[in-house]
């Protein structure tokens, strides 16, 4: 069911309604916490729909050896990527909402449990110790400290609040879902044929 009251109320939506979206959408974008599941749901839905997967940690943020791209490319990358036709993108920056929010057709938060997130991370550290995921760039490879964990832990508290005034400063009516579940995200992927 969507709800929405106020000039600048987000409109959330039900997993029905958004997986009628997700079939019809050229643009999606996924956001939220680090190790919640943005990627894999992001890339199950790009390739059910022959959407282009945009990661923003991969394609926008990092070069080789962890080193973050400066901030003026970071921002010709996010523009030239969001004009594309057909895109589902994976990451949260609210500084670039203003960018990517408009030229989405659907807004997907996967806002897990912090505990989950942190199991995320952890999991996907032993998956690919050594290595380097496909949704990160080249020449990153996986790793994990105490202040990653700590970023993730307090996640929700310090950049919830900051997600929630970029949407409602520029979502202006777009339908929004939140995933709070492991099944949430399941039962999104049966609905839309992109579970296997």
């Amino acid at each position: 069911m969507d709800i929405e009251s106020g000039p600048n109320a987000i409109r959330y939506v039900g997993i029905p309604a958004a997986a009628d979206k997700v079939r019809n959408a050229d643009r999606i974008l996924v956001i939220g916490c680090s190790g919640g599941g943005k990627s894999t749901l992001s890339q199950k839905i790009a390739r059910r729909f022959g959407l282009a997967y945009i990661s923003i940690d991969r394609d926008v943020l990092w070069l080789p050896g962890w080193v973050q791209r400066e901030k003026l490319e970071q921002h010709r990358l996010i523009v030239a990527l969001t004009a594309g036709e057909r895109w589902i993108m994976d990451g949260t920056n609210t500084s670039t909402f203003d960018i990517r929010v408009p030229r989405s057709d659907l807004v997907i938060w996967v806002r897990m449990p912090r505990w989950l997130c942190v199991w995320g991370i952890l999991s996907r550290w032993i998956t690919n110790r050594g290595g380097t995921r496909p949704e990160m760039a080249p020449g990153c490879p996986e790793k994990i400290d105490f202040d990653f964990l700590r970023f993730v832990w307090t996640w929700e508290k310090v950049y919830g609040p900051r997600v929630l005034a970029g949407l409602a400063a520029h979502a202006a009516g777009k339908p929004v879902l939140v995933l709070k579940s492991r099944r949430e995200t399941r039962d999104l992927l049966d609905l839309v044929g992109a579970g296997a």
